[in-house]
């Protein structure tokens, strides 16, 4: 079973450190969220890029969270930012209780290792993102240090693409926001047709 990630380390997710090794903004430029899009937080514990991203779109932020705790916490921080338009969700990834296609960005930090049906998972975001929208995946570097999940349920990079291939994503580029992480950014396949 893999390790799963305890709410009560959830102030180690909205630390300054845990800013400067991962920026918001720069995750979020990456996604390319600026103005209206609907978005995806799966895994999004206290809100650490959710928030951000809520300051950045006017449409709906889905906070998705298996633990009620994180999402109390979440929901809490969203209300004294004024963030109305978070809506939290307690749910699974490989089980998103959101319609087809009815998001235009998702994001997935650090999430999917810890998930017992990765290939559910993905074909989850798959299914939720409109055509055309973008899902950044990051991920641990699987590689032993000194912070992180075990080394044995990382995921290799190679592995991650393949897996979002087979899922029906279009690999867009990678992102290393720092020495310890990367991310893949990718496309659910076809436009959005206009009436």
């Amino acid at each position: 079973m893999p390790h799963v990630f305890r709410p009560q380390h959830a102030m180690r997710l909205v630390n300054e450190e845990r800013e400067r090794l991962l920026p918001p903004d720069r995750i979020i430029d990456a996604m390319e969220v600026h103005g209206q899009e609907d978005v995806i937080d799966i895994g999004a514990g206290p809100g650490f890029f959710a928030l951000p991203m809520a300051r950045r779109t006017q449409g709906t932020v889905y906070a998705v969270d298996l633990s009620p705790e994180m999402l109390a916490m979440l929901s809490e921080r969203a209300r004294q930012a004024g963030l109305d338009h978070v809506q939290v969700v307690e749910a699974t990834a490989d089980q998103l209780p959101l319609p087809d296609e009815s998001v235009d960005r998702a994001l997935m930090a650090f999430v999917l290792h810890e998930v017992p049906d990765q290939a559910a998972a993905l074909r989850e975001v798959h299914r939720v993102l409109r055509p055309g929208g973008k899902f950044l995946l990051l991920e641990w570097d699987k590689r032993p240090m000194d912070m992180g999940p075990p080394v044995e349920e990382r995921l290799a990079l190679d592995v991650s693409e393949a897996a979002l291939r087979s899922a029906g994503f279009d690999i867009l580029h990678r992102i290393f926001p720092n020495d310890v992480h990367y991310g893949i950014l990718v496309e659910r396949p076809g436009r959005v047709s206009t009436p």
